[in-house]
C-alpha cells in the first residue's frame, strides 16, 4: 500500500497548511481526503502536488508493506 504519512509530515516541516494547498496551490479538497485515506491517486496528481510543494514524490509518500492475517 501507498502511504501519504510522509505529505503531512512534510507539510507540517515546511509550515504548508491545507488552505494555502487549496487558495493558493491549486490542490482541491478531494484530493486532499484521499490523502488523509491513503487512498489511490493519479500519477497526475502525484505530479501536480510535486510541483505545488517543490518536492519528489519519495517526500510525500512511500511504500509500506501490508500485513494480512487470515483467520480459520
Amino acid at each position: 500500500m501507498i502511504s501519504f504519512r510522509k505529505f503531512w509530515i512534510y507539510l507540517e516541516e515546511n509550515n504548508i497548511t491545507q488552505y494555502e494547498l487549496i487558495k493558493n496551490r491549486g490542490i482541491s479538497t478531494s484530493t486532499l481526503a484521499k490523502l488523509r485515506k491513503n487512498a489511490k491517486i493519479e500519477t497526475s496528481t502525484i505530479e501536480r502536488l510535486c510541483d505545488a510543494l517543490n518536492c519528489q514524490p519519495g517526500d510525500i509518500m512511500e511504500y509500506v508493506k501490508e500485513w494480512i492475517t487470515k483467520r480459520g
